[in-house]
């Protein structure tokens, strides 16, 4: 068993970000392994990061990719008043790409970045830091838990997982 290199990582990160870009979503679940948890928790009003999805709002929580399933279903059936015509332009940035911890085929990481969003003739701006738990022993990487902290104080649309 070969230790997991930072070029891989980064690979398969950069593979994310461009399937989200060109809105593959049905390629993008497939970064994600089924028990896969995926939250976005929220600043509460002492400026704190909420601490658990169960009892606390978060911006976004889903408990197992099934919930991210159900998101792009809507988003592709346009049942979403978010992802209404016309569709919005992404360009997702990393950077400070940390390795955490390495536990046999695991590793977890931490970079920030910066995601650009287009749509009606205005680009907004998002940026934040995630830290996330790649699983590298299958056939491809998948990511076993993600944690997103968006850093934006105003936010000028929902905030939908494609943006971050």
């Amino acid at each position: 068993m070969s230790e997991i290199t930072r070029d891989q990582i980064l690979d398969f990160l950069y593979y994310e970000n461009r399937l989200l870009d060109d809105r593959q979503f049905e390629e993008w679940l497939e970064c994600y392994r089924p028990d896969a948890e995926y939250w976005m928790p929220a600043w509460d009003v002492d400026e704190q990061l909420t601490q658990d999805p169960q009892t606390e709002i978060s911006l976004i929580y889903y408990p197992t990719r099934a919930g991210m399933e159900d998101r792009i279903f809507r988003i592709r059936t346009e049942r979403s008043s978010a992802t209404s015509i016309p569709d919005p332009r992404t360009g997702h940035n990393l950077t400070n790409l940390e390795i955490l911890e390495r536990r046999g085929q695991e590793v977890d990481v931490r970079y920030n970045w910066i995601s650009y969003y287009f749509r009606y003739n205005t680009t907004d701006h998002y940026f934040g830091t995630t830290w996330l738990t790649i699983d590298f022993s299958g056939e491809k990487p998948q990511i076993a838990k993600k944690k997103v902290v968006l850093k934006n104080d105003y936010i000028h649309h929902v905030v939908d997982v494609y943006m971050l």
